[in-house]
């Protein structure tokens, strides 16, 4: 987990001559084994209303940080692909993406802090924010040209239904400059930040679950084969997997020996989203549904279930 608080009290780049900044207050960073990425963002741009961000007060004075010569580009969000997020479990989503900064700007210096996030809303404002347990790692390319990688964290835990939808990646750098960012009289325009919102886009989905089961097993040559299974997908109001009504999901077969599924037939879920169908058994092999996809639930495939046909 991150090691060093990240304190981000700090107005955003596009208001740097307009806005005083708060005083530092530490967030972010570990507690309780967790990087409060809310707090962080809530206290990174606090100032734009001129407010701290945990007690309401206005400000002290103590001027603004200067624009920091950083520019992000190339930002990649688990390839360009949709994320899956089950009920339960995490899921571990790659970022990429390249800074581009003045040859005064050492991004590797330990009080450099820079990060890249995912997000509702605004930027400023968000609804809500993603936010890896590590910080990402970058690596000097030129002298002024880094490419950096990270993994953001996403715990259905974090997460409401209504979150399923387009999320955007914004990143921030922040240059301390050896001001200790504890003080409460920081002078604030030898601090270097610079921000930038909707790098990219990345559409978060809940998880799909698709199970199968053949019986009798074993069966003999000829006698019918009753094949059920379940598709359903992550609610992550309850932590929990609910039936996908009303689908087309096909049922495949793949001979013992072969390495290819084919399609037998196409049922539709219930209500409940479960799946009913029958099959004469003829040779050994594995059954299973597979589900295209729809604009809400991912394409899925259950794992095989291999029947024995004496």
């Amino acid at each position: 987990m991150r090691t060093s608080a990240t304190v981000v009290a700090v107005v955003g780049a596009m208001a740097l001559s307009a806005v005083a900044v708060p005083a530092a207050q530490a967030v972010g960073g570990v507690e309780g084994g967790s990087h409060r990425s809310v707090d962080t963002l809530k206290a990174l741009h606090a100032a734009l209303a001129g407010k701290s961000a945990f007690t309401g007060a206005s400000p002290a004075d103590g001027g603004v940080p200067y624009p920091l010569d950083v520019t992000f580009g190339s930002v990649r969000v688990n390839k360009g692909l949709p994320v899956a997020v089950g009920a339960d479990g995490r899921a571990g989503v790659p970022v990429t993406f390249k800074i581009t900064h003045g040859a005064g700007v050492n991004l590797g210096a330990e009080d450099v802090q820079l990060d890249l996030v995912l997000h509702r809303g605004t930027f400023a404002h968000p609804v809500k924010t993603l936010i890896g347990d590590y910080a990402p790692s970058c690596t000097d390319t030129t002298a002024t040209v880094a490419t950096c990688s990270g993994t953001i964290d996403i715990s259905p835990a974090e997460l409401d239904n209504v979150d399923a939808t387009v999320w955007k990646a914004a990143g921030y750098v922040i240059d301390w400059n050896d001001v200790d960012p504890r003080s409460d009289d920081v002078d604030w325009t030898k601090v270097g930040y610079t921000e930038a919102d909707a790098l990219a886009n990345v559409t978060l989905r809940r998880g799909p679950r698709l199970t199968v089961d053949a019986a009798p097993e074993p069966v003999k040559k000829g006698k019918t084969l009753t094949v059920t299974g379940k598709l359903a997908r992550a609610n992550w109001d309850t932590g929990l997997y609910g039936g996908v009504a009303a689908q087309p999901v096909k049922l495949q077969f793949r001979k013992k020996g072969s390495s290819t599924y084919s399609t037998v037939r196409t049922v539709k879920s219930s209500a409940t989203g479960g799946l009913k169908t029958t099959v004469t058994a003829s040779v050994d092999g594995y059954y299973r549904f597979t589900f295209a996809g729809n604009p809400t639930v991912p394409a899925v495939n259950a794992a095989g279930d291999f029947v024995d046909v004496r």
